[in-house]
């Protein structure tokens, strides 16, 4: 058959698509922007007709399509999402849960660069669903936004359905996906869903321009989500041949290339490419993601490898956290009591970051949480350790900096308490007496 002949073929509705998939199955599915809605809604159908259940769904950070469908609470005694990185679905879910009786989600620790390989070796992945691009006429899609685990969960899954949206920016780089790997076709022209950045707040831009005075030109970037990363990217638009190499594709960092002041000259492996796993923007950044050679996407397995994030010289990376301990460990995925988030790859770029030449590892935080009541830097952390203080490197609040590498621990508590909100810091150092 012709390749449009093919496409004929697996094309179907949604309801038909996700028509065979067993109860009791494993199921997993493109993370944020890559969610496929029409496949979610088909698959919500069945469960509320009661004809689908025991369903284990697989995935990385949802967002709003997933929220209104599977995982509505209604559904959740027939499906147990099994949740690599929390977002504000799943916090919401477990806010309203009852205080006794099993959790609504379940959440699976793993490094994001792990995700792969867990999907692949140790679940038994019945299908995978996720949006891709248009299919190309050679009959090649994209994986779009999405890379991360979605292009090895794609081929170790029994069963592969794409949902197919014209609004997917087309990617270059090790993204590409044959119609003869795909067993069936949804076309579905929505809107993607975006992502915009909060205000920011007076602490938060003070600590960026100290970041911002640590990065110089030829400096090679990864910045995580959120306001500050942000807006330390604001204050980059007069450096010179900047790269990139980034877990997460942001409109700021996008901006620093159209601006020109990255152009990954000074980068050794993706020589004059921006590297990165997955993205989130507004539909101004999908297009210009679209198409453009620049832009190489690559799996998390790739991308966050520490061993090849220090293939790059002069590798910078700023990464947020809810706690420090006055060792410098950091808790950047629990909060009061529950899981906030994950670990996603934090502790990837951090030792990445640090084993590059010349790189610096910065995790950053306001010195305060709760309106100024509770200080983030801590004796003892509240959840688990997110980066060991054993990796910490750079930690940045509104009152400074400290570089904690060398450093024992008596130093390292009076270098942190330094950087502690004043009314904090006696407190904190009767902890240390």
């Amino acid at each position: 058959m012709s390749l449009q002949q093919q496409y004929r073929a697996k094309s179907m509705t949604a309801a038909r698509a996700v028509s065979n998939i067993p109860s009791a199955a494993h199921i997993a599915m493109g993370m944020a922007v890559a969610e496929p809605p029409a496949l979610l809604k088909a698959l919500a159908a069945r469960v509320e007709a009661g004809n689908l259940g025991d369903l284990k769904l697989w995935y990385f950070h949802s967002m709003a399509h997933a929220g209104e469908t599977l995982l509505k609470p209604a559904l959740l005694d027939c499906v147990r999402p099994h949740c690599m990185f929390l977002s504000n679905i799943e916090r919401t879910l477990l806010k309203e849960a009852p205080e006794k009786g099993p959790s609504p989600v379940e959440f699976v620790p793993v490094a994001f660069s792990e995700s792969p390989r867990l999907l692949k070796d140790k679940i038994p992945l019945d299908t995978f669903i996720t949006t891709v691009s248009p299919m190309d006429r050679h009959g090649w899609f994209t994986f779009g936004t999405s890379n991360d685990y979605s292009s090895t969960a794609a081929r170790s899954a029994r069963r592969l359905i794409v949902e197919v949206n014209e609004n997917m920016p087309r990617v270059f780089g090790e993204s590409l996906l044959h119609i003869s790997e795909v067993d069936a076709i949804v076309d579905n022209d929505v809107a993607l869903a975006e992502h915009i950045c909060p205000p920011i707040s007076t602490e938060e831009q003070k600590i960026a321009a100290i970041i911002a005075d640590m990065i110089d030109d030829r400096t090679c970037l990864q910045m995580g989500i959120g306001t500050l990363p942000s807006a330390v990217c604001a204050l980059l638009e007069d450096r010179k041949d900047l790269g990139i190499h980034t877990e997460l594709m942001t409109p700021a960092l996008a901006r620093l290339a159209q601006c020109g002041a990255v152009t990954n000259q000074a980068k050794t492996t993706y020589h004059g490419r921006s590297v990165f796993t997955f993205a989130m923007g507004d539909r101004a950044f999908y297009d210009f993601l679209d198409d453009n050679p620049a832009m190489h996407s690559a799996p998390v397995d790739i991308v966050n490898d520490p061993r090849h994030i220090s293939k790059n010289d002069n590798v910078v990376s700023v990464n947020a956290t809810l706690q420090i301990n006055l060792g410098g460990a950091c808790n950047s995925e629990h909060l009061m009591g529950r899981q906030y988030s994950g670990a996603g790859g934090q502790l990837d770029f951090v030792r990445g970051a640090t084993a590059s030449k010349g790189g610096k590892s910065i995790i950053a935080c306001p010195s305060t949480a709760k309106g100024g009541e509770v200080s983030r830097i801590v004796p003892t952390l509240d959840g688990p350790v997110t980066t060991p203080r054993n990796d910490t490197h750079i930690v940045v609040t509104e009152y400074g900096f400290a570089d904690l590498k060398g450093k024992s621990l008596s130093e390292r508590a009076e270098a942190l308490i330094a950087l502690a909100h004043p009314k904090f810091r006696a407190e904190l150092a009767d902890a240390i007496r």
